[in-house]
């Protein structure tokens, strides 16, 4: 096991990370217009990103299992060459039914399944890339490492989209074939430098288990109720749904809060999403360069969040509150990457794919719960959602808080793991 800048092949799962994420990202950016031109109704491009992210709900904890058994290029490489198939797939009925509308239902048929299996698919990315860095980066590097995943995926957020309203200026269907290809990709870049490693195996990973957390022999698996898994759990719920709220409602409230027009509003709301992936990236930058515990960038993240966030919820002109959203995205930056080195450090080599999966199944729950909880919220005040983030944050940072006594009076009583 090595250090993040001695293990070079990282790189490649950065880069992995960086292409699915921008392809998942850029049907959100064209999903909208693709509706209009088919004659579907606005609600048919939620029901597709609904129904893709309960596949990918589903699906990621048994990717993530598969990996620990098989190994994770190969399941990489399965999961990526279903994921372009599929895209491809997409792409040439889209473009057909841009050409020549079918009938509504076959026009419905085609947007939420080819969505619902990008979903699927997709799901195997973000668990094996985190189980892949768990295999190589020894625990107390986890974190960092983990920061360099998030920072990818943060730029692919932004960039997704970016590249894919560009390419939808000249050619709707064009924009989904050039989300194909970045799944070609990322196959080729696996298939060409990723080695294979298997839990356990060829890493030679072994985490420490909490005290009386380790799993009795024959166990089949690991639980949703395995107690050294319920802060990492709670922590990307709580994270996500932040993610979700603000997704969900920041148009809204940028409109309601400041009287905008429509157009500014739009404008001023992609603001506020900017200075979020702002304070992503920046925060990420600063934990791949100081090596910390994860439960202390957990700790401060939630509190950082938690504070732009309640911010938010009061703040009415457009300066200050973009402000409180870059702090809320410099503490969400510092969220997503301690719990993915958390998870990893809590759990045995041979279970690091399944717990990612766990992680990834949870942030796609989190996905589908969000946003309904966020609008529903908002109906009774623009602030409500970000004080339930708060409310979240906060009792997160008291988890974090105790876990972290917990550890220090069990090392000071002479318990080991």
């Amino acid at each position: 096991m090595s250090s993040p800048s001695s293990a070079p092949q990282l790189w490649v799962l950065n880069a992995v990370a960086l292409v699915g994420t921008m392809a998942i990202m850029a049907f959100v950016a064209v999903v909208g217009p693709v509706v209009r031109i088919l004659g579907l109704e606005d609600w048919h491009a939620g029901l597709s990103l609904t129904v893709g992210g309960v596949l990918w709900m589903l699906a990621a904890r048994r990717w993530g299992k598969l990996s620990d058994r098989v190994g994770r290029r190969r399941v990489l490489l399965i999961s990526l060459s279903a994921y372009a198939i599929t895209y491809v797939v997409m792409a040439l009925s889209v473009d057909m039914a841009l050409t020549s509308p079918p009938a509504m239902a076959l026009s419905l048929l085609i947007l939420v399944g080819s969505r619902a299996l990008v979903g699927l698919f997709y799901a195997a990315v973000p668990a094996i890339t985190a189980a892949s860095v768990a295999d190589q980066v020894a625990p107390q590097h986890r974190a960092s490492a983990m920061a360099k995943l998030g920072a990818a995926n943060a730029v692919g957020l932004v960039a997704g989209p970016v590249v894919a309203g560009w390419i939808a200026l000249y050619d709707i269907a064009w924009s989904l074939y050039a989300a194909a290809l970045m799944p070609v990709l990322a196959l080729v870049l696996i298939a060409w430098k990723l080695p294979e490693t298997y839990a356990g195996n060829k890493s030679g990973n072994k985490a420490g288990n909490k005290p009386g957390a380790v799993p009795t022999p024959g166990q089949p698996g690991l639980g949703w109720q395995d107690p050294r898994l319920r802060l990492p759990l709670f922590a990307v719920f709580t994270a996500m749904i932040a993610v979700a709220v603000t997704q969900s409602t920041v148009g809204f409230l940028v409109l309601d809060r400041m009287q905008l027009s429509l157009s500014e509003g739009a404008k001023t709301a992609g603001y506020a999403l900017t200075a979020v992936g702002s304070g992503l990236i920046l925060s990420q930058s600063m934990m791949m360069r100081i090596t910390w515990p994860p439960e202390r960038w957990l700790l401060l993240g939630a509190v950082l969040a938690g504070s732009g966030f309640g911010a938010v919820a009061l703040l009415e002109s457009a300066v200050p509150m973009l402000a409180a959203f870059g702090l809320a995205g410099i503490g969400m930056g510092m969220v997503r990457p301690a719990v993915q080195a958390l998870t990893a450090n809590c759990v045995e080599a041979h279970e690091q794919g399944e717990a990612a999966g766990m992680v990834a199944s949870m942030q796609g729950l989190s996905m589908v719960v969000g946003p309904l909880a966020g609008t529903l919220l908002y109906r009774i005040s623009p602030g409500t959602p970000y004080v339930l983030v708060l409310i979240l944050l906060m009792l997160l940072a008291v988890a974090v808080w105790r876990y972290q006594s917990a550890e220090v009076s069990q090392r000071g009583t002479g318990v080991t793991s």
